[in-house]
C-alpha cells in the first residue's frame, strides 16, 4: 500500500501545476489594471508604471508565471499587491477561521444525514420515507446563498434571535454552520438511503433475519456497518467540497476566512494572493481525498486483499 500512497502523492504535483496555470490565466482575463487599482485613480502614469515594474506586471504572462512558480518552490508565496503583506501571513491569519466554519458545519451534518438516510431506508415506501426524502431534496435544491440570506432575514432581522455573523459568541456560528451543513446533510441522506437499501436486500441480511436476530442488531451490526463503506467516501468528498463552499458562506455572512479573502483579492486582481489561496484549498482537498483512500482500505478488507495480491 505504501507504493500506492507514494504514487497518489506524486500524482498531485501535475494536478497542482494545472490548477496554478488555470488560475493564473483566469486572473489575467479579468478586466482592470491591478497597478492602477493599487496606485489609485488620481495617480500619475509614471507611478502606475513603477508599480508594474515592481511587481513584474509589464512582463509577458508566461514569464510572470514562471517567476511566481520559482519563488513558490522556494517557499515564497510572494506579497499582496494591495497591502504589501506576505501572502503566508494573510493565509495563516484567515485559515483558522475557515476551518472553524467548516468543522462547525461538518460536525452535525453527516450524523443527521446518515440518520435520516437509515430511517428512510428502514421505512422504505412509507410516509416517513417520503418526508425524509422531501427534506433531503429541499436541502439539496436550495442554493446556499439563499439559505444564508433567508436565515439572516428571519432569525436576525425579524426575530432578533441570532447574530448575522461574527466571532464574538457561539451564536455567531449557528447560521453559517447551518448554511454550510445543509447541503452536506441532504447529500449524505440520499447516499445513506441508497446504500442501506442495497445492503438490506443482500442474502446475508435475509439469513440474519432467518436466524431470529433482532431487527436493531441486523440494522446496526450487519447492514449499517457494510453500508458505511461508500458513505465514508462521500463524507470525505463533502468535507473537501465544503472548503470551496466556504467562499460563498463567508461572503454572505462577512466571515473573515480564506474564502472572503479570495473573493476580495479576485476583485483587486491580487494575483499572488488568489493563486496561493486556490493552491492551498486544492492541496487540502487532495490531502482529504488521500486520507479517505487510506480509511477506505482499512474499512474494506477487499481493498487490502487487492494490495496484498498486487504486491505478491
Amino acid at each position: 500500500m505504501s507504493r500506492y500512497f507514494v504514487r497518489r502523492i506524486l500524482e498531485t504535483i501535475p494536478l497542482m501545476l494545472i490548477i496554478s496555470i488555470f488560475v493564473f490565466m483566469f486572473i489575467h482575463l479579468i478586466p482592470g489594471d491591478p497597478a492602477r487599482s493599487i496606485a489609485g485613480l488620481d495617480a500619475e502614469e509614471w507611478e502606475v508604471e513603477a508599480i508594474r515594474e515592481e511587481y513584474g506586471l509589464n512582463k509577458p504572462i508566461v514569464t510572470q508565471y514562471v517567476d511566481y512558480m520559482v519563488k513558490l518552490f522556494h517557499g515564497d508565496m510572494g506579497r499582496s499587491m494591495k497591502s504589501d503583506t506576505p501572502v503566508t501571513e494573510l493565509i495563516a491569519d484567515r485559515m483558522p477561521q475557515t476551518l472553524k466554519l467548516v468543522f462547525a458545519g461538518v460536525i452535525w451534518a453527516p450524523a443527521l444525514g446518515i440518520f435520516i438516510g437509515v430511517i428512510s431506508a428502514i421505512k422504505h415506501g412509507k410516509l416517513l420515507d417520503h418526508i425524509c426524502m422531501l427534506l433531503a431534496i429541499t436541502g439539496l435544491s436550495a442554493p446556499g446563498f439563499w439559505l444564508g440570506l433567508m436565515g439572516i432575514q428571519i432569525f436576525s432581522v425579524q426575530l432578533g434571535w441570532l447574530p448575522s455573523g461574527g466571532l464574538d459568541t457561539w451564536k455567531g456560528f449557528i447560521l453559517p454552520s447551518f448554511t454550510m451543513g445543509c447541503g452536506i446533510m441532504a447529500v449524505l441522506a440520499r447516499y445513506s438511503r441508497s446504500s442501506m437499501l442495497e445492503t438490506i436486500r443482500q442474502d446475508y441480511i435475509r439469513t440474519a433475519r432467518a436466524k431470529g436476530l433482532k431487527e436493531s442488531v441486523i440494522t446496526i451490526r450487519h447492514a449499517l456497518r457494510n453500508a458505511m463503506i461508500p458513505i465514508v467516501t462521500t463524507v470525505g468528498l463533502q468535507f473537501g467540497f465544503s472548503l470551496g463552499g466556504a467562499v460563498l458562506v463567508e461572503t454572505v455572512f462577512s466571515w473573515p476566512g480564506i474564502g472572503r479573502l479570495l473573493v476580495d483579492c479576485i476583485g483587486l486582481k491580487d494575483t499572488p494572493v488568489v493563486v496561493a489561496c486556490v493552491l492551498v484549498l486544492a492541496t487540502m482537498f487532495t490531502i482529504i481525498n488521500l486520507c479517505i483512500d487510506i480509511l477506505y482500505a482499512f474499512l474494506d478488507p477487499r481493498i487490502r486483499a487487492q494490495y496484498k495480491t498486487a504486491k505478491r
